[in-house]
């Protein structure tokens, strides 16, 4: 028995190659999303750090109307699509109590939006991690009942007989432990990085809020300009 891949594939039965082509979906898809999530949270950490240069010293001087006007042109950073919406709540609020519970409550609000866009396709890969080993377990059964069916063409339990079935059943468990074992890993990796980002973005929410409250007098009547 030729043990080539390809030589497997092409002996194999049109049930177990229809298993094998979904377990190859699942880690061309495991592959996309993690590249796709690597190159946001990238480009995401590094129009931040071009956003913070010029946020920071408007809100040292409390210029938050200045921040609003600015954070659409740095659309690709989760702490200007937070922080935008969020300042823009101050505006035209007379009353300051109200305007800083306005505040707190878009910063929510955006929060979990932006949490929502930071974990955009890793339901997916914890999907395929949990999903993969079943599908090949069931590419295993596939390929056993191939083996017996062998058996029972020829006659004879020898392992010419059943190698082919074997092979099957070898091949797809494998590929579904080569797709779950890597979606698992990328899926804690990339959700511990955005867990530690959420915690940062929360964290400097808190702080601007606290800042608006000690800042009243000066922060909302600028921004009703």
């Amino acid at each position: 028995m030729n043990l080539n891949p390809l030589h497997i594939w092409s002996t194999m039965g049109p049930l177990s190659k229809v298993i094998a082509a979904l377990l190859l979906g699942m880690a061309a898809t495991t592959i996309a999303i993690a590249v796709e999530r690597w190159i946001a949270l990238f480009r995401g950490s590094r129009a931040t750090r071009v956003f913070l240069q010029s946020a920071l010293p408007m809100l040292e001087k409390g210029e938050f109307t200045g921040l609003v006007g600015i954070a659409p042109s740095h659309e690709q950073s989760p702490f200007a699509r937070l922080i935008g919406p969020t300042l823009k709540k101050l505006s035209g609020q007379k009353g300051h109590v109200d305007a800083i519970e306005l505040v707190r409550r878009e910063s929510e609000r955006q929060k979990e939006a932006v949490s929502g866009e930071l974990r955009r396709g890793l339901s997916v890969l914890a999907s395929i991690g949990s999903v993969a080993p079943f599908v090949g377990l069931l590419g295993t059964v596939v390929g056993i009942i191939s083996a017996f069916q062998g058996i029972a063409s020829t006659g004879s339990g020898g392992l010419g007989a059943v190698s082919a079935g074997i092979a099957e059943a070898l091949v797809e468990t494998a590929l579904g432990l080569l797709v779950a074992i890597p979606s698992v890993l990328l899926f804690n990796q990339l959700n511990a990085s955005i867990t530690s980002l959420e915690g940062t973005l929360a964290r400097a929410t808190g702080e601007l809020i606290d800042d608006l409250e000690n800042r009243q007098d000066e922060a909302v009547p600028e921004a009703a300009e």
